[in-house]
């Protein structure tokens, strides 16, 4: 019953857009120095929550679980980003990287706050401690 108030699932949501945004990062970092690779991002989480159902591709719950084509997954709607291209073609800037961790890391406390915050007053709405 209480795992369907909508506050659970945006701070649910709010989440699993941090972790599939840190994977991006994380990729992007990896590929710092390979020529040609363009850096990605994902759209914001306002974007991707407002979205309408039917818009909402197939996602995979683990590795390996579905092979998903090009575009679906935790990389779907995973945009390049507006960074400025070195002349080997790769646009990866770390210091670019690194201001984006910094922000998805306080998407992902704020997530996790939304939670804590929602489930401490569920309880005291039920008189529990």
């Amino acid at each position: 019953m209480f795992e369907r108030l909508e506050i659970f699932q945006m701070a649910y949501g709010l989440a699993r857009h941090a972790a599939a945004r840190q994977a991006i990062v994380a990729r992007n970092v990896a590929n710092a120095d390979t020529p040609g690779y363009r850096a990605r991002d994902l759209a914001s989480f306002s974007e991707t929550y407002a979205r309408p159902a039917r818009e909402v591709m197939l996602r995979t719950s683990r590795p390996g679980h579905l092979v998903a084509p090009d575009g679906v997954g935790p990389a779907a709607g995973a945009r390049l980003t507006d960074d400025p291209v070195s002349p080997n073609g790769n646009s990866v800037s770390l210091e670019s990287e690194m201001v984006r961790a910094a922000e998805i890391r306080r998407q992902h406390e704020l997530a996790l706050s939304v939670y804590s915050t929602s489930l401490n007053i569920l309880r005291s709405s039920l008189g529990r401690k």
